[in-house]
C-alpha cells in the first residue's frame, strides 16, 4: 500500500517565531490599515499567503553559494554561474540578469512595444498588463472557456485559445502584435498550467506570423511537473528536460527568480536576438546596473543559480504539488468553492460563488481576505475586481504557499479557519474605495466596509 502521509522533503536548520494576536487587535489593524492586506506589517500577519514571490526558505547549498558571491562591479564570476545555471534550463542566447520580474518586464516592453500596440497572453499578470499600458500597449488575455469556469475541472485550464489568438493578430494584422506572452502557469487564471501541446501551436501561430513569442517563466518548474504528471508522453521525462523543450518553442522570456528561481530577490530577461539584446543592455544600464550584475548582488546571482535548479528536483515538486492539493482538497470536499483542479503555487477561493451576495462592484475577493485575517490572521491577495478593474474575468482569493517555508500543521490551521469562515459566510459585507492609484491600485487602495 503506497504511503498516503505528505512529508516535507527537508529538515528545518533555522526557525522564525510568529506572533499571535487577537480578534480585537486584528481589528483594529486591519482598520488602520484602510482593509488593504497589503498595508498591514508582517508583524502582525501569523500565516502570510500574499505571495509566494520572493518569500521562500533558502536550501543549505543557497547558503552555501552565498558566501562564494563575487561582487566585482563588472566580469564577475558570480555572474558566469549565474549565466551558466539559467542558460542550461532555457538555452537562450543572451540571459539579462534585473532586480526582479517586473525590472524585465519594463525593458523588455519599452523597446518591443509602443502606444497602440497589442500584446496577447493567456492572462496577464498585475505588472505585466501595468506594464504593458504603461508604454501605451493594450493586454488582452485569451483564456479558453474552461479556464473562465472556476468549478470545471480540466487538466490544463492555464492554456491559451489558440483560435481566438489566431483570429485576434488576423483582425488587428501582425504589424500591431509586437509579441505575444505565455505565462507558465498561469497565475491569474488560478495557478493553471499550460499543456506542451497548447505551447506548440501556440509557437505555431506566432511563427507564421513572424512574432515573436516570450515565455512569463516565474513558475516554470511546476508547469513542467504538471506536463510530467498530466500529458501523455512525458512521464519517463524529468521535470528539467521538459523544462528545455518548453523553452525552444520560445524567443525569450522573462522571469522573476523569487518564484521558482527559489530566491529572494531577482530576475532575469533572456532573448535569442542580438540587437534587441544590445538595446535591453544599453536600456539595463541605465535604470539596473551593469550587465553582468543587473541590479542584483553577486550573492543573489549565486542563489538563483543554486535555486533554479533546485526547484527541478522531483521530490520537491512532488511535495510541492501534493501540498497545495491537500489544503485545496480538503476545503474542497466541505463545500468551499475553490478553481478546480487546485494550482501549483496557490490555492484560488472562488469569492464570487463563496460572496454570492456581493457584486463585484463591492469587491468579493477582498472583503473574503479580510474576513480570512479578521478570523485567524491568515493574510491572501484579491486577484479581480480590485485589482484588475473591468479587465477582470473572475473575483479569486488567491492562497498563495511559500515554498519551503511552512509545515502540514500550518496548513491544516488556515483549512480550520477558512471552514469557520465558510460557515458564517452570509455575514460578510462588501468593500467600496475611498482612495486608489492610477496604476496598480490594490497595492495601496483605501477601502471601507459597505454600510
Amino acid at each position: 500500500m503506497p504511503i498516503q502521509t505528505i512529508i516535507e522533503p527537508f529538515r528545518i536548520k533555522s526557525v522564525e517565531p510568529i506572533r499571535w494576536t487577537t480578534r480585537q487587535q486584528r481589528e483594529e489593524l486591519l482598520q488602520a490599515a484602510h482593509y488593504n492586506l497589503f498595508l498591514l506589517a508582517a508583524d502582525d500577519v501569523l500565516i502570510d499567503l500574499l505571495t509566494d514571490s520572493g518569500t521562500g526558505a533558502m536550501s543549505t547549498f543557497q547558503w552555501g553559494a552565498i558566501m562564494e558571491g563575487d561582487e566585482s562591479y563588472a566580469g564577475s564570476r558570480s555572474y558566469d554561474r549565474f549565466r551558466d545555471s539559467v542558460q542550461d534550463i532555457f538555452g537562450y542566447r543572451h540571459i539579462i540578469p534585473t532586480h526582479q520580474g517586473r525590472a524585465a518586464e519594463r525593458i523588455l516592453f519599452s523597446i518591443m512595444c509602443k502606444r497602440g500596440d497589442v500584446v496577447p497572453s493567456n492572462t496577464h499578470f498585475d505588472t505585466t498588463r501595468a506594464n504593458l499600458e504603461f508604454v501605451g500597449a493594450e493586454a488582452v488575455d485569451l483564456l479558453p472557456p474552461e479556464g473562465r469556469e472556476p468549478s470545471r475541472v480540466s487538466p490544463f485550464k492555464g492554456n491559451m485559445d489558440v483560435a481566438a489568438l489566431d483570429g485576434l493578430i488576423a483582425r488587428v494584422g501582425s504589424k500591431r502584435v509586437p509579441l505575444v506572452m505565455l505565462t507558465v502557469t498561469n497565475n491569474s487564471g488560478g495557478g493553471q498550467p499550460v499543456s506542451m501541446e497548447n505551447m506548440r501551436a501556440v509557437s505555431a501561430v506566432c511563427r507564421r506570423y513572424g512574432i515573436p513569442l516570450y515565455f512569463d517563466a516565474c513558475r516554470f518548474a511546476e508547469n513542467a511537473y504538471f506536463i510530467k504528471l498530466r500529458e501523455p508522453g512525458y512521464a519517463d521525462q524529468s521535470p528539467k528536460q521538459i523544462a528545455q523543450q518548453m523553452f525552444q518553442l520560445g524567443d525569450g522570456c522573462t522571469m522573476s527568480a523569487k518564484k521558482d528561481g527559489m530566491a529572494n530577490i531577482g530576475g532575469f530577461l533572456c532573448t535569442n536576438n542580438d540587437a534587441l539584446a544590445l538595446q535591453e543592455k544599453n536600456l539595463l544600464i541605465l535604470t539596473e546596473g551593469y550587465p553582468t550584475y543587473g541590479g542584483l548582488a553577486g550573492r543573489d546571482l549565486e542563489a538563483i543559480a543554486v535555486g533554479i535548479q533546485e526547484a527541478l528536483q522531483e521530490d520537491y515538486l512532488k511535495y510541492r504539488i501534493a501540498s497545495i492539493a491537500y489544503l485545496g482538497n480538503h476545503i474542497s470536499e466541505a463545500g468551499v468553492p475553490i478553481v478546480q483542479p487546485p494550482g501549483g503555487h496557490a490555492v484560488y477561493l472562488d469569492a464570487r460563488a463563496f460572496l454570492p451576495h456581493i457584486p463585484p462592484s463591492q469587491f468579493p475577493g477582498a472583503a473574503l481576505g479580510c474576513e480570512l485575517y479578521l478570523e485567524g490572521g491568515i493574510r491572501s491577495v484579491e486577484i479581480g475586481s480590485l485589482m484588475f478593474g473591468k479587465a477582470a474575468q473572475m473575483d479569486l482569493v488567491r492562497l498563495a504557499i511559500p515554498r519551503r517555508v511552512y509545515t502540514q500543521s500550518h496548513i491544516d490551521y488556515v483549512i480550520e479557519i477558512i471552514l469557520e469562515v465558510w460557515r458564517r459566510r452570509k455575514n460578510i459585507r462588501g468593500l467600496h474605495l475611498t482612495y486608489e492609484a492610477p496604476f496598480l491600485r490594490h497595492f495601496t487602495a483605501h477601502l471601507e466596509p459597505c454600510p
